[in-house]
């Protein structure tokens, strides 16, 4: 839903424990990254047991149902599994030494968990014989819920006596997940008790939760460095004046300065591609396309980000009905999944609120953001052919937070600067 998703809240199920239901179906609403989705059935079947409930935030990759799929299904999976074991056999050495190494246990549904039919599993602090691989087999227990069960044999091995006992017990580990080793290296958030004051309580809602999550995420992952620049808007203003209802009256758009930013901001990604990016470990992805996302903010308070795709190909009239049309989606909170996704550079217009300029905090996986300050007149030094005077000229702040891990103090500098360049030599005399 995003490759920026880490986590979703579940909104409602639609189907109950026990219930059957047809591929295709509905089992339940989840809101990931500020947008509404509803999650189909990838087969028929039933639903045997669900592992969280409404209103329950959920980790990417975690469990969230068991389902039964359908008698059909199964027999396909079973061909699946036959051929496997057929491959197996041909190639047993190889497994050997792979099960010896510790495979990574693998959570499937009840009904089609199995473990591998190898003579034997080993970690480093657990083994399994072929017998207790057998009975788990039979039983659909998973590798990461057998290293789990309290084991009495010698040197701390696992007894058909201590499976049976854990079965008895109602298998307390059945939903067990693999839990990653902590890396001593990492940076502990220190635990302060700190005198938070009395007053009024109000809860975050689901919407202001992930926006802090994803801006501390952010501020941990990146470290931030912005640099600023002005540029002289009086061109680009006395142009939007003068062609603002001839422009909505051939095209049927309104015509704010948005488009003519995104039209900009394109134009330098364009020139300085290496600000397109996104970080993967050691490697930078370039991106292709040039998706342009609008930081806006919602009548609730909230911000979102939609998104103006291929913003370098299109022309103005294009870029002023794509943020229209984004603009009213989010007022009336009807942005679709697909409106949101995709960005690949993000501007933030904190001149809307008044202010002269702004930091902002990245918005990830991308590794820059530009805020954008007000429009504010100002006496300035200009240049003419009858030398320096003083004139009236709408100026504004940009600033441009980027990710020094990838962007480095020139490439962000000069592309902070090319955006301002474009602003400036806005050709007064363009036709709409």
């Amino acid at each position: 839903m995003g490759e920026s998703i880490t986590e979703g809240t579940i909104i409602n199920w639609l189907i109950s424990e026990g219930d059957s239901f047809e591929e295709g179906d509905i089992i339940l609403e989840v809101a990931t990254d500020k947008v509404d989705n509803e999650v189909p059935a990838p087969a028929s079947g039933t639903l045997m047991k669900t592992m969280f409930q409404a209103k329950d935030v959920v980790p990417v990759g975690e469990v969230m149902a068991i389902l039964e799929v359908s008698e059909e299904k199964k027999s396909k999976t079973d061909v699946i599994s036959t051929e496997r074991g057929t491959s197996d056999e041909k190639s047993h050495s190889q497994k050997k030494e792979k099960f010896q190494k510790g495979p990574k246990p693998v959570q499937k549904p009840s009904g089609s968990t199995s473990v591998s039919s190898s003579s034997s599993f080993s970690t480093s602090n657990t083994f399994f014989s072929p017998l207790i691989i057998s009975i788990a087999k039979e039983h659909h227990i998973s590798f990461e819920e057998l290293a789990r069960i309290p084991a009495t044999g010698n040197e701390g091995r696992l007894r058909k006596s201590d499976v049976f006992q854990y079965i008895d017990e109602g298998r307390p580990y059945k939903f067990a997940q693999p839990v990653a080793e902590k890396d001593p290296t990492a940076y502990r958030i220190p635990q302060l008790n700190f005198d938070k004051g009395k007053g009024k309580v109000i809860e975050m809602d689901r919407m202001r939760q992930m926006i802090a999550d994803h801006m501390v995420y952010s501020k941990h992952t990146s470290p931030h460095v912005t640099a600023y620049v002005e540029a002289d808007m009086t061109n680009m203003v006395n142009w939007r004046n003068a062609n603002k209802v001839a422009f909505q009256e051939k095209h049927g758009e309104r015509l704010t300065f948005t488009p003519l930013f995104v039209e900009a901001v394109a134009k330098a990604v364009k020139d300085f591609p290496n600000i397109n990016a996104s970080v993967d470990g050691n490697n930078i992805i370039v991106k292709e396309d040039i998706n342009i996302g609008m930081a806006t903010a919602l009548p609730s308070g909230n911000l979102i980000v939609p998104v103006v795709k291929n913003a370098d190909a299109k022309n103005l009239k294009e870029i002023a009905s794509n943020v229209n049309e984004l603009a009213g989606k989010a007022r009336e909170n009807k942005l679709a999944g697909d409106d949101i996704k995709g960005s690949t550079f993000t501007i933030s217009n904190v001149g809307t609120f008044g202010s002269v300029m702004g930091t902002p905090i990245i918005n990830q996986p991308e590794v820059a953001i530009l805020a954008l300050g007000i429009i504010k007149k100002r006496p300035e030094v200009i240049t003419t052919e009858k030398g320096d005077q003083i004139a009236i000229r709408s100026m504004m702040y940009l600033s441009l937070s980027f990710d020094h891990r990838v962007v480095d103090g020139f490439l962000g500098g000069s592309f902070v600067r090319r955006v301002a360049d474009y602003f400036e030599q806005f050709d007064i005399n363009r036709e709409i």
